[in-house]
């Protein structure tokens, strides 16, 4: 059975390094392989995890599309092939597969740029058919989603068993959490457990924060408080999953996961 975490919240909060704790969570305590896909345009969960990233779903999406428009050109669409003879289904699962970047314990796939002028529901139900192929040899996925997550269901079809909302402690970002925990309601896929992260708190939670909390459709799971090593490690553009196993985020993390997979 496949486990699938998705996180999401408004630009800035965090949300990618928190990511990041709950890989490093699962690497540690939990057998299995992990497959952690970007979906944020920005791409760059690859870093917090200390991989490279060369190719992503949307740079294979837009070169197929290519590759089409010349089959065209030469009258070979009609068969749906593309130059050399190859089938668009083989050229995506030949594509998606060299795009995976290989960690320790743990793969990455990143969804890349968003879709441009044209019509690309027949290569999105492709792509996703063929990611939630490759997502079977996994034992948890691990999402990091855009600021919504109106598109989450044109990446994958699976259902989600976590979400995780982060936000910042102020009344704002509670605002705007409550708005993506709303969108999860619209999804062409099932959330099942909702909950909601409070992320670089400096100190105890207000009391106006907590009875903003309370009044959103979303179980408060914790608070991770502000930290000076994670910080720098940012900086300095560091793979922050190398933090220490002492360190204060991790191991606010490491408790709201223990509570959730247990």
């Amino acid at each position: 059975m496949v486990t699938t975490i998705a996180l999401a919240g408004k630009g800035g909060v965090g949300k990618t390094t928190i990511s990041a704790m709950v890989i490093k969570y699962l690497i540690k305590t939990q057998p299995g392989s992990i497959l952690a896909i970007d979906a944020d345009p920005s791409a760059n969960l690859n870093m917090v995890l200390g991989l490279g990233l060369d190719w992503t779903i949307g740079d294979i999406r837009e070169d197929m599309l290519h590759k089409v428009k010349q089959s065209i050109t030469a009258g070979g669409a009609a068969m749906g092939a593309l130059p050399g003879g190859m089938s668009k289904q083989d050229y995506l699962n030949y594509e998606v597969h060299s795009a995976v970047e290989e960690g320790n314990r743990f793969d990455l796939i990143a969804m890349g740029q968003p879709e441009g002028p044209g019509c690309y529901c027949a290569v999105n139900h492709t792509l996703r058919n063929v990611i939630d192929d490759i997502s079977t040899g996994y034992k948890y996925i691990v999402i990091d989603n855009e600021a919504g997550m109106e598109h989450l269901s044109r990446r994958t079809t699976r259902n989600v068993e976590h979400l995780l909302v982060v936000s910042d402690p102020t009344q704002r970002g509670l605002v705007a959490a409550e708005r993506i925990a709303d969108l999860r309601r619209t999804l062409d896929i099932d959330v099942e457990n909702a909950y909601i992260i409070l992320n670089r708190v400096p100190g105890e939670v207000p009391s106006a924060v907590k009875n903003k909390i309370d009044e959103l459709d979303l179980t408060y799971l914790g608070s991770v408080p502000a930290n000076t090593e994670l910080t720098e490690m940012e900086f300095e553009g560091e793979a922050v999953v190398e933090v220490s196993d002492d360190n204060p985020v991790y191991l606010a993390i490491s408790e709201m996961m223990e509570n959730i997979i247990s």
